[in-house]
């Protein structure tokens, strides 16, 4: 029986190809990319795995089902005299075969799902464990895995015990200098801090308490809670990294990953700057925040760094106090009832939620992880699929196209890889961070609201998954003004989805689940970051409808004293047309009614020609384009949908007078910033969402002035529902007074000399 057995075995190995032997020396079995119909090998084909396939295996399932031992594991052996030759042969393939499938995966609509993205470490986790000296050496040059595996062979059991909570313990040296212990901590404060059923059962009828305060540099703010009262809280002259409870090696690192923020005596006084001080202070604080002053071109980076750090500082602390109490389990015999003093984990992994717009967003904060994490420290940490990351989510700069003329601030928001499809999930433990990490084995998402919706899925969808928002603790969207330019339907939809009770159990130990996560109230326990560049009711309604923190929310609220209607050079008549309205969702109607009853009737004479009408919102410009084909008016469009030489042509048409209207969307305005040229006369059928639109808007005048000067006229539509808009372009105070005059036409005449 041996030698038939043997004999077996090696008329199967004969029949391999080499990088079928490849995959049966790494994996334990032959893939089944490479199966064979009636004994005659197929050529392989590309197929696609559904969006959602994502998070659809999570690793505790994989872990306990039983492991099937297939015949070829007993292959295994024969395989060890492989010829060196072989080898090398066999990886050039598999390196050919790799390329030409990452080059169809990037064709195909559906990202790298998250179980295909832990395949494509088990290779490179070797190489960085056994190279931790030199761990820039081979990161991301371990074969990666082509759509068609099944996710059965994505459980790496033996790197993955790695970066594994459950199996790792914390390290000696480090538990002596853990600074959990202190009872000021805020960390400690905040997730120590158990409700009550009699409050949360308050909280649907308690009024909302509001308290203004005024600080230095973010000015005026609005602190509002339904759970407590504010304390005395003023932003100190001096802060010391000692007090803010950061867990090492922070302590250390942020002044040199801050250092390019900080001059002069600044820089030896204090590690912040004045905004990050304030902002940090708001944040260790753990309240709820919403500042809506940031620039991508002025306080963008600073922001960034400072809300970096705090997210770092989360994670480890939460993971320092689940391996600490792993090593208390492991070093004493619990009695009965002592489980809940371990209680120190959510009901799923995941605890930090970032959401970006663009994928170099992304590659920004994982940089600064990793300096966070490193520092100036002659040691390097581990950094798994480095490389990889850098290729997907970094930019050449060859690629993008020469002598643009734009503006500053558009060169800030579209630098870099702008692609709005991504997600990735992020494990930090100690010394290491794993990028590609499945969603359920990771501390950190950092996803665009586009890549969590291809997840989160839709009602009456068979495959959606949204568990791993479930214990999310801090959630930071940041330059949530380009999501109003994207889709603001899918970030209203992730919060929709945010903190609910997970429909599986993910092989969660219940006894190590602390107790408000267990009753579903994370949501009371979310701390809520939230970025933009500006005031608007969407984002406001966002910020007070979904969040709800028990320590309470900041808002940023200062007023503009000058509108941007101070930016416009040229010569003009600015004149605003009041609209009355009966109720905010009645708006819309009477826009448009105002708009073809009164406004356009005075355009209709060909002396008016050469009339842009702006239009902000897409549908109002739908309905716009449908009237003025139904009444058959001399018109073009360009939308953010309209191709490169329907644009080139309605620009030629408009230019030369041959179409008397053009409907212009903001949108385009915002991703492109094309100079229209042959304006004579501007409607604002709605308010800019970004102030500086208008002066831009009207500035186009000058861009073909041919001695029209004296004819132009702008003319702009608002009403009481407009007032931020409104304040904004004009400036509080003119706008207060527009808004309670009983006058519906105000005039002002821009650029005389």
């Amino acid at each position: 029986m041996g030698k038939r057995g043997s004999r077996s075995q090696s008329q199967l190995l004969s029949t391999l190809t080499k990088k079928q032997k490849k995959h049966l020396r790494d994996f334990g079995e032959e893939h089944p990319f490479y199966d064979r119909v009636s004994r005659k090998e197929v050529k392989p084909q590309i197929c696609q795995l559904s969006e959602s396939s994502d998070t659809s295996n999570s690793e505790s399932e994989a872990e306990s089902e039983p492991e099937q031992v297939s015949g070829y594991h007993r292959l295994l052996a024969t395989l060890k005299n492989v010829s060196e030759e072989e080898e090398e042969d066999e990886e050039e393939e598999g390196d050919s075969v790799v390329g030409d499938a990452e080059m169809n995966d990037e064709d195909g609509d559906a990202d790298i799902s998250v179980e295909e993205e832990t395949a494509a470490e088990s290779t490179e986790m070797q190489e960085n464990v056994a190279l931790s000296a030199d761990p820039e050496g081979k990161d991301g040059e371990g074969p990666a895995v082509t759509s068609q595996e099944s996710p059965e062979e994505f459980t790496d059991a033996k790197h993955e015990s790695l970066f594994s909570l459950e199996t790792n313990f914390l390290e000696e040296e480090s538990r002596d200098n853990c600074s959990l212990k202190a009872s000021q901590d805020p960390f400690l404060q905040h997730v120590n801090n158990e409700l009550k059923e009699k409050e949360i059962q308050a909280v649907a009828t308690n009024p909302k308490t509001t308290h203004q305060l005024k600080w230095p540099i973010l000015g005026q703010l609005v602190f509002s809670s339904k759970f407590q009262k504010l304390e005395t809280f003023k932003p100190p002259k001096d802060i010391y990294l000692k007090s803010l409870h950061l867990q090492k090696p922070l302590e250390s690192t942020w002044t040199k990953t801050n250092s390019q923020f900080l001059s002069g005596p600044q820089k030896s006084s204090s590690p912040f700057t004045p905004l990050q001080k304030e902002l940090f202070l708001i944040m260790n604080s753990y309240r709820d925040l919403f500042y809506p002053e940031r620039t991508a071109l002025k306080n963008g980076e600073e922001i960034r760094h400072v809300y970096c750090l705090h997210v770092i500082n989360h994670v480890l602390k939460a993971n320092a106090r689940v391996l600490a109490n792993n090593s208390r389990r492991r070093s004493q015999k619990l009695g009965v009832g002592d489980d809940d003093d371990f209680r120190d984990q959510g009901l799923t992994r995941p605890k930090v939620l970032i959401v970006v717009p663009f994928r170099e967003a992304a590659l920004r904060v994982v940089q600064l992880f990793i300096s966070l994490l490193e520092g100036d420290s002659k040691k390097k940490i581990i950094v798994s699929n480095k490389k990889r990351f850098q290729g997907e989510y970094g930019s050449d700069p060859e690629e993008r196209p020469p002598n643009l003329k734009r503006p500053e601030d558009y060169e800030a928001v579209f630098v870099g890889n702008i692609d709005d499809h991504f997600r990735i999930g992020v494990a930090i433990l100690q010394r290491s961070i794993r990028l590609y990490a499945p969603f359920y084995s990771s501390d950190i998402l950092i996803a665009s609201p586009l890549g969590l919706r291809t997840i989160i899925g839709g009602e009456g969808e068979k495959k959606r998954d949204f568990d791993f928002l479930s214990s999310i603790e801090l959630l930071i969207i940041d330059q949530a003004d380009i999501y109003l330019m994207q889709n603001w339907e899918h970030v209203l939809h992730l919060m929709n989805h945010m903190n609910l009770l997970p429909l599986d159990s993910h092989g969660v130990d219940f006894s190590r689940v602390r107790m408000w996560n267990l009753n579903n109230w994370s949501k009371y326990y979310r701390q809520t970051l939230l970025f933009g560049a500006l005031q608007d009711a969407q984002i406001n309604s966002l910020f007070n409808k979904y969040c709800v923190n028990l320590q309470g929310q900041m808002a940023v609220r200062n007023v503009p004293t000058t509108g941007s209607i101070s930016h416009v050079l040229v010569q003009l008549p600015h004149v605003f047309q009041k609209m009355e309205a009966g109720n905010l969702v009645s708006v819309i109607d009477a826009r448009f009614n105002f708009f073809v009853n009164k406004i356009l009737p005075q355009y209709r004479d060909a002396v008016m020609s050469h009339t842009l009408i702006y239009v902000p919102s897409y549908f109002d410009f739908v309905r716009l384009r449908n009237y003025f084909k139904k009444e058959e008016l001399n018109f073009t469009q360009i939308c953010e949908y309209t191709q490169k030489s329907g644009v080139s042509r309605a620009r030629h048409f408009f230019l030369q007078g041959e179409k008397q209207f053009l409907l212009f969307t903001e949108r385009f305005h915002f991703y492109k910033r094309y100079t229209i040229k042959g304006i004579r006369n501007l409607i604002f059928y709605e308010l800019p969402t970004y102030p500086h639109f208008y002066s831009e808007i009207c500035n186009m005048l000058k861009a073909t002035s041919r001695g029209e000067e004296a004819t132009w006229t702008c003319t702009v539509l608002y009403s009481k529902y407009d007032a931020q808009r409104l304040a904004a372009v004009v400036g509080v105070e003119r706008a207060a007074q527009m808004l309670q005059s009983k006058k519906n036409v105000h005039l002002f005449i821009t650029g005389e000399k």
